[in-house]
């Protein structure tokens, strides 16, 4: 499991095989209101273990929170369950808004 900076991951996400990236926000359903980024999948850090079907282990997949420290907790569980392309986004969406969107909200 890697760590991602905010500028990588929007590097990666400009790839054309971008839609093969799965972005998994585990915020809460209000955090993930205030900002998020489009087309990611909105699972809560504590609803993942039930709902692990919901995501492709074989696809490369980034985990995201506020800043970073859910999220590496997901990724490492995650990396656990046989998800062998879990990456975590560093700094999490304040790093995204801050280093790569200024129009994503900052909270």
């Amino acid at each position: 499991m890697r760590q991602i900076s905010a500028p990588e991951l929007a590097r990666l996400l400009a790839e054309p095989d971008a839609d093969a990236i799965q972005l998994l926000d585990v915020r809460e359903d209000w955090e993930y209101e205030i900002a998020h980024l489009p087309d990611s999948t909105h699972l809560p850090m504590q609803r993942v273990p039930a709902e692990l079907d919901r995501l492709d282990p074989d696809r490369p997949l980034v985990c995201i929170c506020h800043h970073g420290v859910r999220s590496l907790q997901v990724a490492m569980f995650l990396s656990h369950r046989g998800f062998d392309h879990v990456m975590n986004l560093a700094g999490g969406i304040d790093a995204w808004s801050r280093e790569v969107d200024p129009g994503c909200a900052v909270y």
